[in-house]
């Protein structure tokens, strides 16, 4: 008979006591596994990384920062079913508003209830968070968006590179959504024509948290910016001291494409060295596998797309066939090994 897999639960909390009574409680109840605790935002970012929960319980007053405002800054990376704990009623509402799922009310020496209650009440939540599908509403994640690149214009010597071709619109799409602002100036080539780069930029602009653009020569890379090939034009980066400028040409078609994976992946070989993150998704032929494997020489983490989750097994395969990929991964998993590689 078919086992149904238990509930993986992640405990926010900076109580080490809370923290050890939720867990001992709920692992009373076979259908539910606490696969991790942390004790404050930042530690939990680390460990849904890690853990990849179904469902996380957070407290609200924590270190560093609240868990209203962790709620509004996870959620649109990571649409995880959240349930709010607290010894304050009144944060029901701005948990739910933040998109918390659900809210449980702590225990304390002002409330009649007992610890008991509350972890009966939670053990209950925690199993219908499990079966609802989070879905953030597009206003709160613009809103968000406003908030987090407002004045952000810091670089680093960090750059991330997408090539991409058949299919790889949405995979491109599904990669940059799960990132935040944080990250480093990004540079993509997709395979497409002339008019058409400019609208799928302007889509990436506004359904991700990421400011996107069609580049232009001049565009210094910034961190949350992501920098795409015209249709008609190949790309390619130019370190300035500590920044990287962008330079877009005519040029002749290389591997049968312009723009070309390849020649903006040499140019991120030569100027960035390890410190790009070259990716290599979906798309037919062979464009861009030089390229990474150039990157990939010069000490840089390469990850390429794998098979099951591509639409044309065909760049990815001939990158990874001569040594150019260092991981292959999903293209749901694929953020996750950006974000470690960024640790590095």
């Amino acid at each position: 008979m078919f086992k149904k897999e238990r509930i993986k639960v992640l405990i926010v909390d900076d109580s080490v006591f809370f923290r050890e009574m939720v867990a001992r409680r709920l692992s009373m109840d076979k259908s539910i596994q606490v696969v991790a605790m942390a004790d404050d935002p930042f530690d939990a970012r680390d460990k849904i990384l890690k853990y990849d929960p179904d469902v996380i319980i957070c407290d609200v007053e924590m270190p560093k920062m609240n868990g209203i405002e962790f709620i509004k800054r996870l959620l649109p990376q990571y649409p995880l079913p959240v349930v709010i704990v607290s010894s304050n009623p009144q944060t029901g509402a701005a948990a739910r508003k933040a998109g918390a799922l659900d809210f449980v009310e702590k225990p304390n020496t002002n409330s009649s209830r007992s610890f008991d209650d509350f972890l009966v009440e939670l053990d209950k939540k925690i199993r219908i968070a499990a079966k609802t599908e989070v879905v953030l509403p597009q206003h709160q994640a613009k809103i968000i968006k406003k908030q987090q690149i407002s004045g952000n214009g810091q670089s680093s010597d960090r750059l991330i590179a997408i090539g991409a071709s058949t299919g790889g619109t949405e995979a491109i799409y599904d990669v940059l959504k799960k990132l935040t602002p944080d990250c480093p100036g990004i540079v993509i080539v997709q395979h497409i024509p002339p008019v058409f780069s400019k609208m799928f930029a302007e889509r990436l602009n506004s359904q991700t948290l990421l400011r996107c653009k069609e580049a232009q020569t001049g565009d210094y890379l910034e961190n949350g910016s992501v920098y795409i090939a015209p249709g008609d034009q190949h790309m390619r980066i130019k370190r300035i001291g500590n920044k990287y400028r962008v330079e877009v040409f005519q040029g002749e078609k290389v591997n049968g494409h312009c723009p070309s994976v390849d020649t903006l992946f040499e140019s991120v070989a030569r100027e960035a060295g390890n410190r790009a993150i070259g990716i290599l998704l979906t798309g037919m032929g062979n464009d861009g596998a030089k390229g990474l494997l150039n990157i990939r020489r010069q000490g840089a983490i390469t990850i390429g797309q794998d098979e099951a989750s591509s639409v044309v097994y065909g760049m990815p395969k001939v990158a990874y066939n001569m040594g150019a990929v260092s991981v292959q991964a999903s293209l749901e998993n694929i953020h996750k090994h950006i974000l470690s590689a960024l640790k590095e």
